[in-house]
């Protein structure tokens, strides 16, 4: 990358850059909230794709970025730590999970209020995209801010990425209070923490978050979005009754993604 020299021009198009990635999770709220009254094959198979897209990443993309940010920090054991990265940030989420107070996120219990469970679904895949996205949003106006000409392949990519994860945010949210345009707001606003990422990174960060860090914190997201695809998106499609449905559209995320990552650059 070039160097990073500090002009008003190149941070407000960094700026805009990582925008454009982060907004494009509400299009995926658009879609849902366009389209009338999803079927159950519907719901099973746009959780079950966003599964795919989130594990997909996670594991493919995110897991060996965040080693690889190790390599680069020459750290002694890159493989060993990105590993212990990426289980830590399954005990976190799984932690938060757990103590989230029971009226609002119901756990094991088989007769629990449909509604809250896919307001839960909704919430803490929302949580799971939000961390996620502002890395991500630190990244791409670090890149953007280095050499803006590479930097817009990459953020089509993300948005390429982010699209379905505005569904995962907008369906089970429109399931649970029937309010379209609103579940398609939360979605946008979860996008939004990829600018807010930039905007913080640049101001507070950048002098802290070396690619040891930033490795550490690309793995821990990558364990975060898998539990989330686990825990909350695929079983919430498979109780919809169309098990094959879920299960084609997380074979679908994952198709659409390994496709992107390979014909998109960077």
């Amino acid at each position: 990358m070039h160097n990073l020299g500090v002009d008003a021009n190149a941070v407000w198009m960094a700026l805009a850059i990582s925008l454009f990635a982060g907004l494009s999770t509400g299009l995926g709220g658009v879609i849902v909230a366009l389209k009338r009254s999803p079927s159950a094959r519907f719901l099973a198979g746009s959780l079950g794709f966003s599964a795919g897209v989130m594990v997909y990443i996670s594991l493919i993309e995110l897991l060996p970025e965040g080693i690889e940010s190790l390599i680069e920090a020459d750290n002694p054991n890159p493989e060993l730590w990105g590993t212990v990265a990426f289980f830590a940030g399954i005990v976190a989420i799984a932690l938060i999970d757990r103590l989230v107070p029971e009226d609002v996120n119901p756990h094991e219990d088989p007769h629990s209020n449909g509604s809250n469970r896919m307001r839960n679904v909704g919430v803490f895949t929302a949580a799971a995209i939000a961390i996620h996205n502002f890395p991500e949003g630190f990244a791409t106006f670090m890149v953007a801010l280095a050499d803006p000409v590479l930097a817009l392949p990459i953020a089509f990519a993300i948005a390429v990425h982010n699209i379905p994860e505005g569904v995962a945010v907008a369906v089970p949210l429109r399931e649970a209070t029937g309010r379209k345009w609103r579940a398609a707001g939360w979605a946008a606003l979860s996008g939004l923490t990829e600018p807010l990422g930039a905007i913080i990174g640049f101001l507070l960060l950048r002098p802290f978050l070396g690619p040891q860090t930033l490795g550490l914190t690309f793995a821990a997201i990558a364990g975060v979005m898998v539990f989330v695809s686990l825990d909350k998106l695929l079983p919430t499609a498979i109780q919809t009754g169309r098990h094959h449905a879920a299960v084609y559209g997380l074979v679908a995320g994952m198709a659409v993604m390994a496709v992107s990552l390979l014909v998109l650059p960077g």
